[in-house]
């Protein structure tokens, strides 16, 4: 059984340094690092942070040969125990790598453990050395000064925090559950001292994800809850047992933080079944060295997105009001992103590798969100659905059944054939709206709940640009595919100088010279690559800068019942779970 030990008591150099303590089952052994974590889809070569790599074998230093930039070739003479040293340097703050620091530790351990060749399905053994009156909190079964996984995959989807942090616990449907925070500002005590309600209503939140489960219970045995508070930054990322997520401790501040935090709690809680356990086919079981093709990303992140945002309000304690809030900001992103016009949702999924995690200044123009459009497809297809007197929590709860509580990987097949088993018509309109880039009828399916987009005018002539100030410089920091700047000539980057022979220093100078009243072609003087220019552009009127989910007027009892059911997660009237 390989024998892994993390010494973090270097905290101070943000470096840890590892033993891994292993019988050769075999003379030629592989040593290979995962170069990705299930869960965040891009390779991140985490092999770069590693260094120092050494093998020993009674008493002599071994040769080791490279075979790639993350694998390693072994030689062996004879099968006596290996010692295997090296050292990861511990620097960037996220949920899907370390960060090592005086104040605390977190490791993703696809970035820190090697995987020996012959034991991937063996049980590994994990222990660690911390600094004086660090305590750790890992999901693993926890023995005499050491935790047990039944496997490596179980070792790598186990986040390991440590810290002199508190934990708190508590329990959904029996089942023990831990949370514990990190962050310079707001400690574990401050956390819940200020907000005596607050694990309550995590609590709350499992609750609901279980029911819209149809469960009693929550899939795994015990969970873990880390919380990273920092100065900025968002997201999360889920495990079998467990979930880290990282929020701002500003955004906290404001008035809907409380609310968006506990929507990324229930996201991350919801992936305990959808994606962990079930799970696209093309993860089945993960290949740790390599990008695998997933087209059905929109179901796995897309969907859950969706219920992440409905799963508090189910739970009582997020009001109608804030969740047509949220769903209209949603709604109102993926309106105001051009590159749902170029990328289908299908494609989003399938190039998450190379574009969604590597997005640039063109971005908007040429890719669409999976998480985004995703679950805008969710809430057509749940409102489709409820026509029929179905809903989309049945066809999670279907998958569940058949897949997901088995093991099984699912394939577009088998989700296809999941929504048109509760609606016929669905074979042919769920691949339109998954191969093709045009919007689904969302004014038709919200006016069934009674409900609508309004749109807001902006309040500027529009270019189809965007602006910054940065170090006394004003530049264009993006640019719409043919709209008026770029027609005109502008780039990214295109310092701008003057409009119409006024003189340009901040966005509000621009603003001004581009109020409605001076629709007409204008004059540009801009700087790019030292030399500076003069451009013609033609802006047209103010286009809607948002959209706003509101009531219709004059809406029946009907149709209030029918959104009421809808956003508390009940089936449509008449129907059973």
């Amino acid at each position: 059984m390989p024998n892994v030990h993390l010494n973090l008591e270097n905290c101070q150099q943000q470096q840890l340094e590892v033993r891994l303590s292993v019988t050769p089952r075999q003379s030629s052994l592989g040593l290979q690092l995962p170069s990705w974590t299930p869960g965040s889809y891009l390779i991140r070569d985490y092999v770069r942070h590693l260094e120092g790599l050494e093998v020993w074998q009674a008493g002599n230093r071994l040769a080791i040969r490279r075979q790639t930039p993350s694998r390693w070739q072994l030689d062996l003479d004879h099968l006596a125990p290996l010692a295997i040293s090296y050292r990861v340097h511990a620097a960037e703050l996220s949920v899907r790598t370390c960060h090592l620091s005086p104040d605390h530790g977190f490791l993703a351990l696809a970035a820190v453990v090697l995987e020996v060749e012959g034991e991937r399905w063996h049980p590994h053994q994990l222990s660690l050395s911390l600094p004086p009156g660090w305590h750790s909190f890992i999901p693993l079964p926890e023995g005499a000064g050491h935790w047990l996984a039944k496997d490596f995959d179980q070792l790598i989807d186990s986040p390991v925090e440590v810290g002199p942090h508190r934990q708190h616990d508590f329990e959904v449907a029996g089942v023990p559950h831990r949370w514990v925070t990190w962050g310079k500002d707001l400690t574990d005590q401050e956390l819940t001292s200020a907000d005596p309600n607050w694990l309550i209503d995590v609590a709350k939140v499992c609750a609901a994800s279980c029911a819209l489960m149809g469960e009693s219970r929550p899939a795994a045995d015990s969970y873990l809850f880390v919380l990273h508070l920092t100065e900025s930054g968002y997201g999360g990322l889920e495990h079998d047992q467990s979930t880290v997520l990282q929020f701002s401790r500003k955004a906290l501040a404001k008035p809907d933080g409380r609310r968006k935090l506990l929507q990324l709690v229930a996201h991350e809680y919801l992936h305990q079944w959808n994606v962990r356990r079930l799970r696209p086919a093309e993860l089945t079981p993960y290949n740790y060295g390599e990008a695998a093709v997933v087209p059905t990303l929109w179901f796995a992140e897309g969907i859950t997105s969706y219920f992440d945002q409905l799963v508090p309000h189910a739970a009582g304690i997020s009001s109608e009001e804030a969740l047509l809030e949220d769903l209209g900001t949603d709604l109102s992103r993926y309106l105001l992103t051009p590159g749902r016009q170029v990328q289908s949702l299908l494609s989003s999924g399938q190039e998450a590798w190379v574009k969604l995690y590597k997005a640039d200044a063109d971005a908007p123009n040429s890719q669409i969100s999976y998480y985004l459009k995703g679950a805008v497809v969710a809430l057509v297809l749940d409102l489709h659905l409820r026509r029929q007197g179905a809903s989309l929590p049945q066809v999670l709860r279907a998958l569940w059944a058949s897949h997901g509580r088995w093991g099984r990987g699912y394939q577009q097949g088998d989700l296809q054939a999941a929504f048109a088993s509760l609606a016929p018509d669905l074979q042919t309109l769920l691949p339109q709206w998954l191969n093709g880039t045009d919007d689904p009828s969302l004014d038709n399916y919200l006016a069934d709940v009674g409900l609508q987009l309004q749109a807001e005018p902006g309040k500027h002539l529009d270019l189809g640009w965007q602006c910054a100030q940065s170090n006394g410089l004003l530049s264009v920091t993006r640019i719409r595919r043919h709209g008026p700047a770029s027609e005109a000539g502008v780039i990214v980057g295109d310092e701008l100088l003057a409009l119409d022979d006024e003189r340009l220093r901040q966005v509000e100078d621009l603003e001004l010279l581009l109020a409605p009243e001076f629709l007409g072609e204008r004059q540009l003087l801009l700087a790019r690559d030292g030399r500076v220019r003069q451009l013609t552009v033609s802006p047209q009127p103010p286009a809607p800068c948002r959209w706003s989910l509101v009531p219709m007027p004059m809406v029946s009892e009907a149709m209030l019942e029918a959104r009421r059911r809808w956003l508390t997660l009940q089936p449509p009237r008449g129907q059973g779970l």
